[in-house]
């Protein structure tokens, strides 16, 4: 609630009979964007990202999120789907984590649904690598083309 209301300044409020948070700009607003930013953040937050990450939302003009379902890439059922959801996730989370690092973004696996936080072009590099994983391209094949493609990004910088 913090950031919405000090950085902000917008009014914010939870309807219990609707069971909804409101969102209102006040006199103190500065920008009437801040609203649109305000519902960015709540939207991250309660697809599961971290406050820092969604707070990262309303600091960076250029961060955006993308979120797919497993079964939109591939029709999956029962052992199968979860074997693809185990994929992205990795033993212990590190084949997140390794695509997180290697791609500069946030990944959330919430049951068949998958969010990403990032810039357009990490989103797409993230994108792909999940995509590989859920068809059943074995996780060193994966890794291997994100170390690639994270030299290529060293190297433009």
């Amino acid at each position: 609630m913090d950031p919405i209301v000090t950085h902000l300044r917008l009014q914010l409020r939870y309807n219990a009979k609707n069971r909804c948070v409101e969102l209102k700009t006040s006199p103190e607003t500065p920008d009437l964007s801040a609203i649109q930013k305000g519902a960015d953040f709540l939207h991250a937050f309660m697809m599961g990202f971290e406050v820092q990450d969604a707070i990262a939302l309303l600091r960076l003009e250029d961060l955006f999120i993308d979120s797919f379902m497993v079964t939109d890439v591939k029709l999956l059922s029962g052992d199968h789907l979860s074997r693809a959801i185990g994929r992205i996730a990795g033993q212990a989370g590190k084949t997140r984590f390794a695509i997180e690092n290697a791609t500069r973004t946030r990944i959330v696996v919430a049951d068949q649904h998958v969010h990403i936080l990032g810039s357009f072009a990490n989103i797409k590099l993230a994108r792909d690598a999940i995509c590989a994983l859920i068809l059943g391209a074995p996780p060193g094949k994966v890794y291997n083309q994100l170390r690639q493609t994270s030299k290529r990004l060293a190297e433009r910088f």
